[in-house]
């Protein structure tokens, strides 16, 4: 089984974006619509696994009877992490995974996440770049 989640890290925005705070102007129904919402509703309960499987499973309108079958196929395979989220890559947010791999998000101009930034037991990784370079 594979996984994308992470423990006591913080997904920096994304090097190339331009934003300098975060911002939720998301198109409804986007991916990251969807992120925000499902992370904002549940702070610190879900993990990236749940998160990135919550938004495939909604969009592909797989039903509650069917999710466990078709999360143990999802992640049969290798998928994409939450560095890739248009969160951290065009909204101007950091994802932090604390201890238990639970996520929570924190605007770039937050206090929380110049805190998390500082910490040096927190493992800072940048969100994947909107462009090649």
């Amino acid at each position: 089984m594979h996984s994308t989640n992470y423990y006591n890290t913080l997904i920096l925005a994304s090097p190339d974006s331009v934003t300098l705070e975060g911002k939720t102007d998301f198109r409804s129904g986007s991916v990251a619509a969807r992120q925000y919402e499902m992370i904002m509703r549940s702070l610190h309960l879900l993990t990236s696994d749940d998160v990135i499987f919550g938004v495939f499973a909604d969009r592909n309108n797989i039903v509650e009877a069917d999710r466990s079958e078709a999360r143990r196929r999802f992640f049969s395979k290798a998928q994409v992490c939450l560095r890739a989220s248009p969160l951290v890559k065009t909204y101007g947010f950091g994802i932090y995974h604390d201890a238990q791999g639970h996520v929570a998000l924190c605007g770039v101009e937050a206090a929380r996440y110049q805190e998390l930034v500082d910490r040096e037991n927190v493992k800072k990784i940048y969100g994947m770049r909107s462009k090649r370079t």
